[in-house]
């Protein structure tokens, strides 16, 4: 997936992701909302994030541990983040083939991106 195309999938589920947000809060509440949008609690993850999170978590790049260190939050937010996204980009007909690299720590993501390929140790 180039950056693009990333892009244009955040851009087009972002609507989707906010009224589900709202649907969620309105039946938490149990009533529509009595304050102004942005009230409150800020979000641990923007809604870029939670797409880029699904996708790297879809592609099976990285552990959800991992994943929480990367975006500075824990497991269990990725992990309600996937479940959140996941039956939206069902619903816009996205299907991600998993990759074959994997990522368990933050070391093994830094070795993956340094441009000097002589310090990637082939694996026997």
């Amino acid at each position: 997936m180039t950056r693009r195309q990333l892009s244009e999938l955040i851009d087009s589920l972002i609507p989707a992701m906010e009224v589900q947000r709202e649907q969620v809060l309105r039946t938490r509440r149990g009533h529509e909302r009595l304050v102004a949008p942005g009230a409150g609690a800020k979000a641990k993850l923007t809604s870029a994030d939670r797409v880029l999170v699904t996708v790297l978590h879809l592609r099976k790049l990285a552990t959800m541990d991992l994943l929480g260190q990367l975006f500075d939050t824990t497991a269990m937010t990725i992990s309600r983040a996937v479940k959140d996204v996941r039956p939206l980009l069902e619903a816009h007909g996205v299907h991600l083939p998993a990759s074959t690299a994997r990522f368990r720590t933050r070391e093994d993501v830094a070795r993956f991106l340094d441009p000097d390929k002589s310090k990637i140790k082939p694996t026997c």
